[in-house]
């Protein structure tokens, strides 16, 4: 897949500037698609030129100028052409401490420790911003009636995807860690 899709599917949400979308990248998509905001403003500019999405100059004082993007009925078109299509292959996870944890045997348990450590803090953080989101999402109502009665769902199933990788990501985190420490005590 293509960034094109990402932010497509990110301007369903409304009118947005560059800025905007890198933060909703940063916060509602990161749990499934990353991009830089170099990435993002050149994939804006290639989908404007396509036809896709739409652009507005807004003028501010004392700041520059923004551009507000929307989506055009062919980048609608597009993007539901898009979801019904199956995916060309399935996942692969591309992970460098996985690497490291295959490589660890002979290695300091200490450090590979460290870094399994460093890998759970990293997931209680995004743990903790997605459930910021999640309770934006909600606005007090309960899941149940979120999910029968809001006008998007989409982004709130991505989110529960992005929750239960990062909770397994904790509860792996976890056992490695035990299996550490019975093998050789840290010290």
């Amino acid at each position: 897949m293509s960034l094109k899709y990402a932010v497509l599917a990110a301007l369903l949400e409304g009118e947005a500037s560059g800025y905007e979308l890198s933060k909703v990248f940063d916060v509602s998509l990161a749990n499934f698609w990353a991009a830089t905001p170099q990435q993002l403003y050149r994939e804006l500019e290639r989908l404007a030129q396509d036809g896709l999405i739409e652009a507005r100059v807004v003028r501010q004082e004392r700041r520059p100028d923004k551009r507000m993007f929307t989506l055009t009925e062919a980048g609608r078109q597009d993007l539901r052409a898009f979801a019904v299509t199956p995916p060309r292959r399935p996942t692969a996870i591309r992970d460098e401490l996985l690497i490291k944890i295959q490589a660890m045997d002979g290695a300091d348990p200490e450090a590979t420790c460290a870094l399994v450590e460093e890998r759970e803090a990293w997931s209680r953080g995004k743990l903790a911003r997605y459930e910021r989101v999640r309770e934006r999402l909600l606005a007090g109502r309960d899941e149940e009636e979120y999910l029968r009665e809001a006008d998007r769902i989409g982004p709130y199933l991505t989110l529960m995807g992005g929750i239960a990788y990062e909770e397994e990501n904790l509860r792996w985190c976890a056992r490695v860690r035990t299996i550490l420490e019975q093998r050789a005590p840290l010290g």
